[in-house]
């Protein structure tokens, strides 16, 4: 397998806040190299030593989705984060951690099929496209198929957000682009799928018609057909940051041109974000889990999402390079928050759509994968306007 080194970034566009801050607190190319490395470790040896977070079916299956074991969104996400670095450093344990985590969930056997499960088949496409080993083929196959053809549906063929413990009748939510819609794009491509592609694509579509809010430019975590409202009408950040994640990768992954109408279309949904989060960005550079109220705690996961999505957004040219200084800011904010032992503190726990505010501020607080990974991506950002 290649290694592919990311493309050099022209140091005379780099924002003089970037310089200041690494010169003045520390965060060097050294030093974010060192935090990724203990963000992995810290990754794949995270426990739940009391049970407290095991999700428990009704079936009798206990799911770890905070140890590194499990198979959820959860590892999804991880999986992508540890990829992400591989694919800027070409570490090998980076991709041993990869290969060896498939290795054993293929040897457990695969679980039920939902929105969630499907994230960690995303790195697997990456995967399969550095190394075309045959064994990864049929699995990518078969759950391509079960999201276009099998995955249910709301009103206007939008993807329901079914899940291990709830079938969410006829909800949208925010996550389905990160954990099924990105993914569907990336398995068209490599298994010569147009029709995926063009859904992934309609399901952005059906996503924004529901879930972005014409005030703000920002986004409600759920929508229901079923009384047709947004839950409790949370500006929830996380929610929001897969968004900000999301858009700049799936603008790269299909390489839309400038001028599609498509990708113009992402873009002014992303900006409207970006400018909204610029304006409830704390001092302290991360975000309120809540973004529009200030009483909420400050999370850390989600404030790495969106500097991750900012900074990578300016650094391709989708978005004004004005917003440089939020994102970065953001990433240095990150980075304190990542302590020795290499955990990403100030991470919310898996969150569901809440029909009042409160229950979003009252979610504890743990290392979960998800933040680790989200973290990488940010540290991955800030690294590479060192090359």
């Amino acid at each position: 397998m290649s290694n592919q080194i990311l493309k050099p970034v022209d140091s005379s566009k780099i924002h003089p806040l970037l310089a200041h801050h690494t010169a003045h607190l520390g965060a060097d190319r050294d030093d974010i190299r060192g935090a990724i490395a203990r963000l992995i470790d810290n990754l794949i040896n995270i426990e739940d030593k009391d049970g407290k977070f095991l999700l428990r079916l009704d079936d009798g299956r206990v799911l770890d989705t905070k140890g590194w074991n499990g198979f959820e969104w959860t590892h999804g996400v991880g999986l992508y984060g540890v990829y992400k670095v591989w694919e800027l450093t070409g570490d090998p344990k980076a991709w041993d951690i990869m290969a060896h985590w498939f290795e054993a969930r293929f040897a457990e056997g695969m679980p039920s099929r939902n929105i969630n499960t499907v994230a960690p088949f995303l790195t697997l496409a990456y995967l399969f496209d550095r190394t075309g080993d045959r064994r990864y083929l049929p699995y990518i196959d078969r759950w391509a198929e079960w999201v276009y053809h099998d995955l249910p549906r709301t009103e206007e063929g939008g993807f329901q957000h079914i899940v291990y413990n709830s079938v969410n009748h006829q909800q949208l939510w925010d996550d389905t682009l990160m954990m099924s819609v990105l993914p569907l794009a990336k398995f068209g491509l490599l298994l010569g799928r147009p029709h995926y592609v063009e859904e992934a694509k309609r399901q952005f579509l059906v996503h924004i018609k529901y879930l972005a809010d014409r005030k703000t430019g920002l986004w409600f975590h759920g929508w229901t057909f079923e009384g047709r409202h947004n839950f409790a009408n949370a500006l929830w950040a996380r929610g929001n940051s897969w968004v900000t994640i999301v858009i700049p990768e799936f603008i790269e992954l299909l390489n839309l041109p400038e001028g599609d109408a498509f990708r113009q279309f992402l873009v002014s949904t992303l900006e409207a974000q970006v400018k909204a989060l610029a304006q409830f960005q704390s001092p302290s550079g991360l975000w309120p889990t809540l973004l529009d109220d200030p009483t909420s705690y400050d999370e850390a996961a989600a404030s790495a999402g969106f500097a991750y999505g900012i900074l990578k957004a300016v650094r391709k040219g989708y978005i004004s390079r004005d917003y440089e200084a939020f994102g970065v800011k953001a990433a240095l904010a990150v980075r304190k928050h990542i302590n020795d032992a290499g955990e990403l503190t100030q991470v919310s726990f898996g969150t569901p759509v809440f029909n009042t505010l409160q229950e979003y501020k009252d979610i504890p607080l743990t290392s979960m994968p998800f933040g680790q990974a989200m973290a990488l991506l940010a540290m991955g950002e800030l690294l590479v306007r060192f090359i």
